[in-house]
């Protein structure tokens, strides 16, 4: 039988402000661990610690844009376009003017498996 989820839960996100985590799916919210899905909601101005993770992630934005730095270069994502980055591959997300968008992460996004940059200070 399907299962519904019925609401997602709130995750604290890193960053430099505010930023809402509502993940659907996942290992906080449905148990998940080999896939999770995050609608992202963050403010202009946010800029969140480089990371290098152990897992696949789409991003998908649904209204503004977003940033990705990488190394080597960076690309702005706009709405209706998606990004889709490696596991191992060095990424900082950040949202200059505001944006709304999905998160899917293969396997499910950790805190263990992110490996964030040391905050510089």
């Amino acid at each position: 039988m399907p299962r519904l989820i019925d609401s997602p839960s709130v995750i604290e996100a890193a960053g430099n402000k505010p930023k809402r985590i509502e993940e659907f799916a996942g290992r906080v919210n449905s148990g998940h661990a080999s896939v999770s899905v995050a609608r992202m909601t963050s403010p202009a101005g946010w800029v969140e610690p480089g990371q290098r993770p152990e897992f696949e992630e789409i991003t998908v934005v649904l209204n503004g844009w977003i940033r990705v730095e990488f190394e080597g270069g960076a690309l702005d994502v706009q709405a209706g376009q998606a990004i889709v980055t490696e596991p191992g591959e060095w990424v900082r997300y950040s949202t200059p003017d505001g944006a709304e968008y999905l998160a899917v992460c293969l396997p499910a996004f950790s805190p263990d498996t992110v490996h964030r940059d040391p905050d510089d200070g």
